[in-house]
């Protein structure tokens, strides 16, 4: 069975998809089974711990100390409230700053989750203001 919003990898062709709506089946890429993508948690020294920085009641800064190369780089940084509810993503090239500025009353809480391309899932929670 699937769960909202996780990511799953095709060991063949590298693609990469998200559960928008769950289901039982088997998700099936280049004739072989997808992967269910591990997410890691990182600790505070390492450049896939997320920095969150609180710019007001609404607007928040995410930043990552992350090389940003054409051979090693972020692809994309998401933030989600706890409930699932709200999810906003940005996509990276190399060369981009690594960072996100959203805006979310976020009461129940969130956290942010990218997706290096070499290393792969990384979740962090969001420290508490």
């Amino acid at each position: 069975m699937t769960h909202l919003l996780e990511l799953y990898k095709c060991k063949v062709c590298e693609n990469v998809v998200e559960i928008a709506h769950c289901g039982i089946g088997n998700l099936v890429c280049c004739d072989e089974s997808m992967k269910l993508m591990e997410e890691i948690v990182p600790n505070k020294d390492d450049a896939h711990f997320a920095h969150i920085e609180f710019l007001d009641e609404k607007t928040k800064k995410i930043t990552y100390k992350h090389p940003m190369t054409k051979e090693h780089y972020i692809e994309f940084i998401e933030v989600i409230s706890n409930d699932k509810k709200y999810v906003k993503r940005k996509h990276l090239k190399p060369d981009e700053p690594c960072e996100l500025i959203f805006e979310c009353n976020c009461n129940e809480g969130f956290y942010t989750r990218l997706y290096c391309n070499i290393h792969g899932v990384y979740t962090t929670k969001a420290e508490e203001k």
